[in-house]
């Protein structure tokens, strides 16, 4: 039911009330915010168990806690610690003569305080006020990850007018730093090498931007980034949402690259906007981006244009079905920004675009800022990562195993935030999928989501919200499980760690899962704490038929765990690399590939002894690097499922295959979207089966599955398999079709022309007993 409100929710800006702005502190991490008299400090324990050490500073720069009415109880020993070890941190301090020798600090919140418990102080002059999460680096045996505090300031004075300009801070000292007024256009030039930061201040605005290799313009010749050339080198027809890596002039010669975006979502190529545009729709002599770039463009001696084509970035755009160009109101919020690097000398100008008659900025244009910074300045390769529509952006991270695998590979994609191995040098996808078949694999898979879930209510909350009988496991065994929604559809598969009668961890893929359990145990009032611990905790695979005795090498565990061998499937244990003071790590018997195989979880400082330790064990064995290509083969040929393939928020437990996780008959007691579960159970329409295909054409997935013209299901995922030599699919499937036997086509092309017989069979295609598995 819609609520009262006639408002259309934007939760993509920040729409907080004027005067109040937010900031964050990461666990482990600290911030300084400037505030002014009568400001209102509100400071919140998103997670809860996590102490907060806070140091206030007068406007000389001198420790003074009665501006906040703090009382001195504590050192600031974490926070000194903190800043002696970073140059940025340590570059502000003195750029605005804070004294920190002899600082004390205070502590507010105790260990034991609650989720989402706050505090609030009023300040009594201007100061600056520094806010830290303490926390040690996590030992994976325990459950203490430092966690994020939410801040939110209340500003005493403001201006009701004021629209929201959010700057972030520069990535470095800039060269240059240029605002582009709303309705204009700027010149600037960068250097070889030089980075160039657009950043959108107030959130959905388009800036369209063009750049001239400046050594042939100073020779009269006006080389600019070309969109068929750029496109035709990049595989794309059309123009798309998102960037390329890299962007070329006609003569075929890269131009800029792409380092970081974090929007995601950009106009590759159309014509910045021209007069003939607002023309045809009678906004006759309406400011327009070409007329502003034609303007700014005269002191180079560029010819006027009737139109330029030109990069629009965060202007929303796409092709729909029917092979029309559309367009929406940009996805950028305010302060997001695109970072590329010049790949030569470059004359660049960039527009605050004036649409104003339609959703291109929103109906409301605003400015855009420019910076610029010198080439001797690192900056990773990044994208951003959003759990919600409104979350602070995170960009992509390397985990702690990336040192060791860019050394054998530069093929990396993103993945849930991070960067994976898509493949290895020199390996290759076959080799790496037949290692995990005949002898070992190590794979990275940090980008699990982890989550500690702590307290007496802890057990409580984990069998209301997951499908499993969580009351049946006993300390040291792990389950699969689905996650499911009130409707009974799934918001996330994963497995459940038990570690004592209050304390579960729960890894899964969305990190949204960890919210959900938040939002669930304040319903039903629990005490429980969630503390996210992806960050804290990251893991490799070793899988394969060799991954046991790999480990029996270096793995030492106590005389009250299972040892390697002993370890039986779905159990875990606590353990140390060679010996009892070694390095502390969790071993769990668990795995992607439907092999014997393991998964070692250790904090992300550790990562590359983990890996040294396997590599070096391994090498006896031939142990291969495993990237996803590889592992996406391994899992379909033991049926195992991939959110947006297999389920996914409308896909229940049994069409996705996992029917096993939802004991109806034997778990009593009530959980999420039982109730629908039953009624689904008991009226099935769709089911995940296997398909085997004729000829060497893989099903991908999306194709549609047809007996005769109707279209009665669809493929989740294929591939050609090396090992049964067979072309085989999952396939979600109208239950009439189901029956093993049953012959059905695949459909390519416009799904009617091109078709590919095949068959329902039996899946896991590959050792459908679990034998070696359980081995």
């Amino acid at each position: 039911m819609l609520g009262t409100s006639n408002e259309i929710r934007n939760p993509g800006l920040r729409a907080l009330p004027p005067g109040v702005e937010r900031y964050f502190v990461k666990g482990g991490g600290l911030s300084v915010i400037e505030v002014f008299p009568e400001d209102q400090i509100e400071i919140i324990n998103d997670e809860g168990k996590q102490i907060c050490e806070i140091i206030v500073f007068d406007a000389n720069g001198k420790p003074d806690q009665s501006i906040l009415d703090l009382k001195e109880n504590a050192n600031a020993d974490f926070s000194k610690r903190v800043i002696a070890k970073d140059e940025k941190i340590t570059k502000i301090f003195k750029k605005r003569n804070l004294d920190l020798s002899k600082a004390k600090s205070s502590i507010i919140f105790n260990e034991d305080c609650l989720m989402g418990e706050k505090i609030t102080h009023l300040a009594k002059d201007k100061c600056f006020v520094l806010i830290a999460a303490p926390g040690d680096p996590l030992n994976v045996h325990e459950q203490n990850p430092p966690t994020d505090l939410t801040i939110f300031v209340n500003r005493a004075k403001y201006s009701e007018t004021d629209e929201q300009f959010i700057l972030p801070d520069p990535l470095s000292d800039p060269i240059v730093e240029q605002l582009v007024k709303r309705r204009t256009a700027e010149t600037y030039e960068v250097k070889e090498g030089e980075y160039i930061q657009i950043i959108d201040t107030g959130g959905r605005q388009c800036s369209d931007f063009l750049a001239f290799d400046t050594h042939k313009l100073n020779d009269g010749i006006e080389s600019i980034i070309d969109d068929k050339a750029t496109r035709t080198f990049m595989g794309s027809a059309y123009p798309g949402p998102g960037l390329f890596s890299k962007f070329y002039d006609g003569n075929h010669e890269a131009m800029v690259e792409v380092v970081r975006d974090t929007v995601g979502r950009h106009d590759t190529f159309n014509l910045a906007c021209t007069s003939k545009y607002y023309e045809d729709l009678g906004y006759m002599g309406h400011i327009n981006c070409t007329d502003n770039f034609n303007k700014g463009l005269e002191k180079y001696d560029i010819n006027a244009r009737k139109s330029w084509s030109a990069i629009n970035l965060f202007f929303n755009t796409g092709i729909d079905a029917n092979n029309v160009a559309t367009f929406d109101e940009p996805w950028s919020r305010p302060g997001d920004y695109v970072l590329f690097r010049a790949l030569k000398d470059l004359t660049c100008i960039s527009s605050a675009c004036p649409c104003d008659v339609d959703a291109a900025n929103g109906w409301n244009p605003t400015d855009i800022f420019v910076r610029t910074y010198a080439k001797n300045n690192k900056y990773s390769k990044a994208i951003a990562f959003r759990m919600k529509t409104d979350s602070e952006p995170k960009l992509t991270q390397e985990t702690g195993f990336h040192k060791k695998t860019s050394e054998l590979t530069r093929n990396f994609v993103e993945y849930k935030g991070f960067w994976l191995a898509n493949n290895f040098t020199n390996s290759g996808t076959i080799k790496e999928y037949n290692a995990c078949r005949e002898s070992a694999i190590a794979t990275d898979l940090s980008p699990l989501r982890k989550f500690e879930i702590l307290g007496p209510d802890a057990e409580n909350l984990m069998q209301y919200t997951l499908t499993r009988n969580v009351k049946k496991l006993s300390v040291g065994q792990v389950v699969y499980t689905a996650m499911c929604y009130e409707n009974g559809c799934m918001l996330d598969d994963g497995t459940l760690f038990k570690f004592g009668q209050d304390n579960f961890r729960w890894i899964g893929g969305d990190e949204y899962s960890g919210e959900w359990l938040k939002e669930q145990a304040k319903k039903k009032k629990y005490k429980v704490w969630i503390k996210s611990a992806t960050d804290h905790i990251h893991n490799i695979a070793v899988q394969g038929p060799n991954s046991r005795k790999i480990l029996e090498k270096f793995v030492w565990t106590a005389p009250i765990q299972p040892s390697i061998t002993e370890l039986e499937w779905f159990r875990f244990n606590i353990a140390r690399i060679e010996h009892e003071t070694g390095t502390p790590i969790v071993i769990s018997r668990t795995g992607y590939t439907g092999e014997l195989g393991y998964e070692i979880w250790c904090h992300p400082k550790d990562a590359s002894e983990v890996w040294d330790k396997v590599w070096e064990a391994g090498k006896e064995f031939d142990i291969t690097p495993l990237g996803l290509e590889a592992l996406d083969m391994v899992r379909i040929e033991a049926g195992l499922i991939f959110y947006g393939y297999e389920f996914n928020d409308q896909t229940d437990p049994f069409e996705a295959g996992i029917g096993f996780t939802v004991p109806l008959k034997t778990k009593d007691d009530d959980f999420i979207g039982k109730e629908e579960l039953i009624k689904r159970k008991a009226n099935p329409q769709r089911k995940l089966v296997g398909l085997e295909l004729v000829g060497h054409e893989p099903a991908v997935n999306g194709d549609c599955v047809h007996v005769g013209r109707a279209q009665i299901g669809e493929i989740t995922s294929g591939m050609l398999s090396p090992k049964l030599g067979k072309n085989i699919a999952l396939c979600r499937i109208d239950v009439k079709y189901s029956e093993i036997g049953t012959e059905v086509e695949i459909g390519k092309l416009d799904g009617h022309q091109k078709r590919i017989d095949a068959k329902v069979v039996a899946f896991p295609f590959y050792d459908p007993t679990k034998s070696r598995v359980r081995a």
